[in-house]
């Protein structure tokens, strides 16, 4: 395609369809369309409209892709590279109204109206993870329109990698790629705490920005307390609670890697005396605290996705209930329990009568001190429900009485 801009064609819905996208969402599955124009181009623009030719918006189309069309916008007009710097610029400005920018996701895909694109910035540092044939087209006119608004705010930028080695990207008809090598081990700071970011090879874009807020509210409960922090990742709960002024802090992760990168971040805090960390299968180690009689003042839950597809959501309910049964019977009779699910398809109703079960499985009563999702530099777009994934809960945990 010689016209970045060009509309291939047009998709029309069959009759009925579309509801989801008609009650604000973002997405045209496969299932939902009619026909499509004979010019049209895998991964270039597209009219849709509706069964009757009503005009429904411009999106990308990707006939080899379940999600065959993403929205980019529901008006008449033409889509060009001001468009597209647009986008970027309400995208950057949110942010400067919304959260600590000095790490943040300034581009969340669909609750951006970009859909398929995600761009986290740590310190000088963006990361990019493009999973949409049509979006892929824009990237490098969407990183350069953001590298030229982040230096007006001051806010120069040193590199840019690229992480679309996502297994979805195979969904789309399109290979894994990583980007070309410069120095990206990134320091960053997050409420107060210092880190070091793998970006080329640390889960997804390097560190999970999400749960930045969720970490700080743990840290009033934290003070001279116990503290177990199960799926640490890199450390962050852990470290929270330790410069909240815990007591002893126990970080868990399966991955050797993450644990070495947890121990490198408590020592660049200096914390290395009262945080530390075990690789180890946090579901085979619960039960061993348990039966040596360990308590804690607070345990925190921060599992991987159980869940990615409806599919499997029998044997993810299964995994949240036995790791929280666990976690609460290792809290000390009013102590406190953090946990969480990052899995969309594990709603907030599903999630939340999972935990209320595994309390009544091990006779504990749970007082709710609240209740939490992601950090606003990942938005929450109503009608769009996969931009509503993490679920955090913070309990007082409290044997029956």
């Amino acid at each position: 395609m010689t016209n970045l801009f060009k509309i291939t064609g047009t998709v029309t819905l069959k009759k009925g369809a579309g509801r989801q996208l008609k009650s604000g969402g973002m997405w045209v599955y496969d299932n939902e369309i009619d026909t499509f124009s004979e010019t049209v181009e895998d991964g270039g623009l597209i009219e849709l409209h509706d069964f009757d030719d009503y005009f429904m918006g411009i999106g990308f189309v990707n006939r080899r892709s379940k999600i065959t069309v993403r929205m980019l916008s529901r008006h008449e007009g033409e889509i060009n590279e001001e468009f597209i710097k647009q986008r970027v610029k309400d995208a950057v400005s949110y942010r400067m109204d919304t959260v600590d920018t000095s790490s943040c996701r300034l581009i969340f895909g669909e609750a951006d109206f970009l859909p398929g694109i995600v761009i986290d910035k740590f310190s000088d540092v963006l990361v990019v993870e493009s999973l949409a044939l049509g979006i892929d087209r824009f990237k490098q006119l969407i990183v350069d329109d953001l590298k030229e608004i982040l230096k007006e705010y001051g806010m120069p930028i040193r590199g840019v990698y690229e992480r679309s080695d996502a297994k979805v990207r195979q969904l789309e008809g399109m290979e894994r790629v990583k980007g070309e090598e410069f120095d990206t081990k990134v320091m960053i700071t997050e409420n107060g705490v210092k880190y070091y970011v793998d970006v080329k090879d640390g889960q997804k874009t390097g560190f999970f920005l999400d749960q930045k807020y969720n970490r700080r509210a743990i840290g009033g409960l934290c003070k001279g307390a116990k503290v177990l922090d199960c799926f640490t990742h890199t450390g962050s709960f852990a470290l929270n609670a330790g410069i909240s002024g815990a007591s002893s802090v126990l970080g868990v992760d399966a991955s050797e890697l993450a644990v070495n990168q947890a121990t490198e971040n408590a020592k660049l805090n200096g914390l290395e005396d009262i945080v530390r960390f075990k690789c180890a299968d946090v579901f085979d180690l619960l039960p061993q605290l348990e039966k040596s009689g360990e308590k804690f003042d607070v345990v925190i839950l921060d599992p991987p996705a159980f869940t990615k597809s409806r599919n499997s959501i029998k044997n993810a309910v299964k995994g949240y209930r036995e790791i929280n049964l666990r976690g609460m019977k290792l809290v000390k009779d009013g102590g406190y329990l953090a946990t969480c699910s990052c899995s969309h398809f594990m709603d907030p109703e599903l999630f939340t009568k999972t935990i209320g079960e595994a309390a009544r499985n091990v006779h504990k009563r749970l007082r709710q001190i609240e209740y939490r999702t992601q950090s606003p530099d990942h938005p929450i777009l109503w009608s769009a429900d996969e931009s509503l994934y993490l679920k955090f809960y913070i309990f007082q945990v409290v044997d029956e009485k």
